[in-house]
């Protein structure tokens, strides 16, 4: 076990060091913290987006992680119009109006724009964590038979916004556990490498937890898993959105969407993102053959996650 943590953590650091970075997306949590360790002799500028009208989880995480490793922080305070303003460009630029990645995207979007306006021409993500070593939480109830499965599944399907968005900006994305030799690594290990228990509890990246515990600070090796929404905030756009659109309004341009559109619009903040989409981006052609969402027909492959509207199970 010692000789596979320190083969991980040497494969890691290996492709860090093959990062042209100065800047780095800080979250403070485990992926973004592994890299900052990682890569601190270079000195690279981290941000952090946080909103500045909701509550996100991130703020203390991220400070406590610059001050452990000694790098540059600046917290991006997003506001309400801010955030609003770059939902709107990150569903220009993704061409769907999936509320979760749109909540998700809203955080990269800013944090790349703050690098462009800065003069960096490239950052560093966590990309890719998550879906090789099992950092999801629904993927901590997998029986070990199905988790393996599961996880083949995501590596095959996974994709990652911040490509899309940094090409855009202008801004290069650099995504160290992406890496070649690192992928060959994950899948090589079994999944009870991945998801154990641990000071009384389940977590998902057990082995990456591992690999790091004693080279970054303790609450942020065990912290669990918080999607960039909730941990910068922007999750509270749901709440923003059923509080200032009447029900009777809502219903009223649901029926109007699904009549003209064939759509089926489930919340106030979908039928806002898709507003937008419908302004801005070309409307796809609805699938014909196949496994099709049942909210808006778009194609799922081998999902059951719709990656154009959200939905799940779609």
């Amino acid at each position: 076990m010692k000789e596979t943590l320190k083969i991980l953590y040497d494969i890691i650091a290996k492709s860090c060091d093959k990062c042209e970075a100065d800047a780095i997306a800080l979250s403070g949590g485990l992926d973004s913290t592994i890299l900052a360790h990682l890569l601190k002799n270079k000195s690279p500028d981290a941000v952090a987006v946080i909103a500045s009208d909701f509550v996100g989880v991130d703020l203390a995480y991220c400070q406590a992680a610059s001050k452990a490793l000694d790098v540059s922080l600046f917290i991006k305070h997003a506001s309400t119009t801010d955030i609003l303003n770059a939902a709107e460009e990150t569903i220009k630029i993704l061409g769907n109006f999936n509320d979760i990645e749109v909540r998700n995207s809203i955080v990269i979007y800013l944090a790349l724009k703050w690098a462009k306006d800065r003069g960096h021409s490239s950052m560093v993500t966590g990309d890719g964590a998550d879906e090789l070593f099992a950092g999801y939480d629904f993927l901590l109830s997998k029986p070990i038979d199905q988790l393996e499965s599961e996880l083949d599944r995501i590596r095959r399907i996974m994709h990652f916004p911040a490509q899309s968005i940094g090409k855009n900006l202008g801004i290069l994305v650099e995504s160290p556990f992406l890496d070649d030799e690192i992928i060959r690594f994950a899948k090589s290990i079994p999944v009870d490498m991945m998801v154990r228990h641990e000071r009384n509890k389940i977590h998902g990246k057990w082995i990456l937890r591992k690999a790091f515990e004693g080279h970054i600070p303790e609450q942020i090796v065990w912290r669990p898993k918080s999607p960039m929404q909730d941990g910068a905030g922007t999750s509270g756009l749901t709440g923003l959105f059923e509080s200032i659109v009447p029900d009777d309004i809502f219903a009223q341009q649901r029926e109007q969407v699904q009549k003209n559109d064939g759509i089926s619009i489930r919340t106030k903040e979908s039928l806002h993102y898709y507003t937008l989409y419908k302004r801005i981006c070309k409307l796809y052609t609805f699938e014909d053959s196949g496994r099709s969402c049942r909210y808006c027909k778009f194609g799922l492959g081998e999902s059951n996650f719709c990656r154009m509207c959200g939905a799940y199970p779609a």
